[in-house]
């Protein structure tokens, strides 16, 4: 039996999302929108697409969410995007609506999905999720520190001049201008870029990092970034109903580790068929505890203004 995943949002982090996880075939796939024709006219070209890329999965598109009933994950891409001199925390309270009224409707049809939330501000949207599907807390996972990581990465890569596939990298804290890259943690072909880099060069490196999304809405004036955030999201996906036990930095609910209680923030995961199966905790310096509490003060503040 095909795994079934819906995703929620038409717009181009949803269309990107659902025609990556086609191309994968990591199941049938359900894309919801509100707006009437949307999701499909674009399920069905989707659909189109497949005899010439050669994917044999079923794409439908919908404005209700009776056809996702029962769907294995649920990946939330809905709501408002960034426009130019916007930060992702502007989007606070119309996105905790949006999601609130998605995640309930899951809750209703599919209660038994793991969702993936893409939606900014993203570690408060998890919250919100969190609070509004009633589900456990391993079975909320947001897509942020995929994304961050995979900037940074492209940015040592390109300053290296060596292949992205020789890079790992990731980055830890909320989804935002707070976020915490650790390029002690990062390496190319295994050698650690302090090895490779001076410190001026990876602090540039680092910034470019945490504005890697204002730079590219500052670029497109109309819109958001899409590809790498939807490609990142599938990642996850592919982790969770493949159960591949792969680590990757994610957003998840934190009990006491790194020292934070109650609160979604980045971290490194191993994702599986359960959703979040362990948070791996690694020794940070205190610069970088530091670093990682105010990124994680930011997070807090956003849930504080939702609570009101």
């Amino acid at each position: 039996m095909r795994n079934k995943i819906t995703v929620v949002g038409g717009g181009n982090v949803g269309a990107s999302c659902a025609v990556n996880l086609a191309y994968k075939e990591l199941g049938d796939v359900v894309l919801v929108d509100v707006v009437e024709g949307v999701p499909q006219g674009k399920a069905l070209d989707m659909l189109q697409m497949g005899p010439v890329e050669g994917y044999d999965v079923r794409i439908t598109g919908a404005n209700d969410y009776a056809p996702t009933a029962d769907s294995d994950v649920v990946v939330i891409t809905a709501g408002l995007a960034r426009k130019p001199g916007m930060s992702r925390d502007d989007l606070l309270l119309a996105n905790h609506a949006v999601v609130t009224s998605v995640c309930e409707q899951i809750a209703r049809y599919s209660p038994n999905a793991i969702i993936v939330l893409v939606t900014n501000p993203l570690d408060a949207m998890c919250w919100s999720a969190f609070q509004a599907s009633k589900f456990p807390k391993h079975r909320i996972i947001g897509m942020a520190g995929v994304l961050d990581s995979a900037r940074f990465r492209t940015f040592i890569a390109r300053e290296l001049n060596v292949s992205v596939e020789n890079v790992t990298a990731f980055v830890l804290g909320g989804h935002g201008d707070t976020m915490v890259p650790l390029p002690r943690y990062s390496t190319v072909a295994g050698i650690p870029i302090t090895e490779l880099l001076p410190k001026a060069k990876i602090d540039e490196l680092v910034q470019r990092t945490a504005n890697g999304g204002a730079e590219i809405v500052a670029l497109l004036k109309t819109g958001s970034a899409y590809y790498a955030p939807a490609a990142s999201a599938v990642e996850m996906v592919e982790a969770i109903l493949k159960d591949k036990k792969k680590i990757l930095p994610c957003a998840a609910y934190l009990d006491g580790q790194y020292g934070v209680k109650g609160l979604y923030v980045g971290v490194p995961v191993k994702l599986g068929c359960d959703g979040v199966e362990q948070i791996i905790e690694i020794t940070l310096t205190p610069e970088e505890q530091a670093a990682f509490d105010k990124s994680a003060g930011a997070v807090r503040e956003l849930v504080d203004k939702l609570k009101l």
